[in-house]
């Protein structure tokens, strides 16, 4: 008897920027690989995206507007969201990343690396792993100087 191959899911991808511009890029860039399933353009629409959709995914900007991309993480924890949270941002600023991870991120990269980044970057989240752009330097806050 042969076995039939069946299909592998596809991770279901929600992105969210207040730029068109880089909602249609990242979507693009990802599309071969992840299921786009719902682009927002502030953190209100992506909330409401995420409690509809169910992703496994959200790529957000930590600058959005009506609800910033810190507080969605949080909310998105705080409702025990299955959804891995991967922020994209031109943001590099230590402190922005250790507040990105504080509040349940899995990932945090720079916009200006996405394209090398961003597909390795959600499936390290997806694989449960954290994920920093190695273009940030992160230093260890407990060493003492």
């Amino acid at each position: 008897m042969t076995k039939i191959p069946t299909k592998t899911r596809r991770s279901r991808i929600i992105i969210a920027d207040d730029c068109r511009a880089v909602l249609d890029a990242v979507a693009a860039m990802l599309a071969s690989d992840f299921d786009i399933v719902g682009t927002a353009r502030d953190g209100g629409e992506l909330l409401d995206a995420v409690a509809r959709l169910n992703p496994d995914i959200v790529v957000l900007d930590l600058s959005m507007p009506v609800c910033n991309g810190l507080e969605v993480a949080r909310r998105l924890r705080a409702e025990h969201s299955r959804a891995k949270v991967v922020f994209l941002t031109v943001h590099g600023d230590e402190d922005f990343v250790h507040e990105a991870l504080a509040a349940g991120a899995a990932a945090y990269i720079l916009k200006s690396s996405m394209a090398v980044e961003l597909g390795h970057a959600i499936h390290e989240a997806l694989a449960g792993r954290t994920y920093v752009s190695p273009r940030i330097a992160i230093t260890d806050s407990n060493k003492s100087s």
